[in-house]
């Protein structure tokens, strides 16, 4: 019988749901979910969780392996901000660079550096890629911005249920009120792209009675040695990831003469293992069993766990913490969602209308595509009312400064004052 899961969401991809019945058809699914974000991808669709028993899907992993996103809150007032953005383009701009190839001429050290990268030929030929674009940011949907964080704890219902108890700091817990903050999603960059490619086509290798549209699902077993090296593969590019966030977000700390206040962070394209309550066919009780658990495109949110979803250029993230939901295997959704692909909204909007919007905000956009236009993504509010059973909303951010992967032959810019 083929896994089964349940849905978060109101009118979601028809292929995403598609894509969902085919990953639990397989033989080593044991339980899914899908994210009020849902939307077509490789395999597993963008927003889909899937729990596996004793197996690894690359694909179900994703292609951007440790995709993730960081917020650090700084001690410099927001006012402060809005009186000289020019300031932060500075900074922003000085210390990250964004797009397919980039890097950086004299590379950022860090000791994710020093771990073993000899453990597989594949891992061990990027290493020196790898090194180069520490620091650097992708294309498509991601960004550095900064905005105002705002911590409402006045009045629960009216604020739609925020919380504060949860940013806890070296002092204590962040008070109410506006802060300024700097938001960061990026991955593991072209290494964490090639590691993601070459054991896709290898597990391609393993399965070949798979049919043509489950081919993108194909796993390795995790006792077998090739699900062992890639499962160290994802965890060094978690690291890595990791990594990349951080030497941006020190560097635009320290350029700016600020301190951090907290950080926040966490992995959308990931797998972890995890202990489920299984009920055995016939029996009346269950037993504990670990799996592996696929988050494509979703957010963990066990509970008490705090994390970011973000919206889009021109709408807010949300700070949240995870209310533990088994259902959802204990996950949320990672962003607003695409509501049409990426060549629907350059056929269909203009810079023009985009302009508008931004001005309208009070946003300033350094870059970015016309791809990523804020129109071409769900409401975020609307999804973020779709999982009330997931996560509970800490604080909002609303960005002010956004940079994004520029067009390939055209930059749109925007006066910064």
């Amino acid at each position: 019988m083929p896994a089964t899961y349940q849905i978060w969401g109101d009118n979601l991809d028809p292929e995403a749901i598609i894509q969902m019945d085919q990953a639990c058809s397989l033989p080593v699914s044991v339980k899914g979910a899908l994210m009020p974000d849902a939307h077509k991808g490789y395999g597993l669709p963008i927003g889909g969780v899937l729990a596996v028993d004793n197996a690894v899907i690359p694909y179900a992993v994703g292609v951007d392996i440790a995709c993730r996103v960081s917020m650090t809150i700084l001690d410099i007032p927001y006012s402060e901000f809005e009186a000289n953005r020019g300031r932060f383009k500075v900074a922003l701009e000085k210390e990250t660079k964004f797009g397919v190839g980039e890097e950086f001429s004299n590379p950022k050290p860090h000791k994710v550096m020093d771990e073993d990268w000899s453990f597989c030929t594949v891992v061990k030929s990027l290493k020196d890629k790898a090194y180069k674009q520490l620091g650097t940011s992708g294309s498509g949907n991601h960004f550095a911005e900064f905005g105002k964080l705002t911590i409402d704890k006045s009045d629960k219902e009216e604020a739609g249920g925020y919380e504060n108890y949860n940013l806890k700091t070296e002092n204590g817990y962040l008070e109410s009120g506006e802060y300024l903050a700097f938001l960061t999603h990026s991955g593991s960059r072209g290494a964490g792209a090639e590691i993601a490619e070459h054991y896709s086509r290898l597990a391609k290798k393993f399965h070949p009675e798979l049919a043509a549209d489950l081919q993108n699902l194909a796993w390795f077993d995790m006792d077998s040695h090739e699900g062992q090296e890639y499962w160290l593969a994802m965890e060094l590019m978690g690291r890595y990831s990791e990594a990349n966030h951080e030497i941006i977000h020190k560097g635009v700390v320290k350029a700016l003469g600020g301190e951090s206040i907290i950080n926040i962070n966490n992995h959308h394209n990931f797998a972890w293992k995890m202990a489920l309550d299984i009920n055995l066919s016939g029996a009346r009780e269950s037993k504990k069993k670990e799996v592996i658990v696929h988050r494509k495109g979703a957010t963990p949110a066990g509970k008490g766990v705090v994390g970011i979803i973000p919206g889009s250029m021109a709408s807010p993230a949300f700070v949240v913490k995870g209310l533990g939901n088994l259902k959802s295997l204990e996950s949320a959704a990672h962003g607003a969602g695409r509501r049409m692909s990426r060549n629907a909204a350059i056929k269909q909007y203009k810079w023009s209308d985009l302009d508008s919007i931004l001005r309208q905000k009070g946003i300033s956009l350094i870059s970015a595509g016309l791809d990523e236009v804020p129109m071409a993504y769900k409401n975020i509010e609307e999804v973020m009312s779709q999982q009330r059973d997931l996560i509970s909303i800490i604080a909002r951010f609303d960005p002010k400064l956004v940079k994004m992967s520029p067009p390939e032959k055209k930059h749109l810019k925007f006066k910064i004052k």
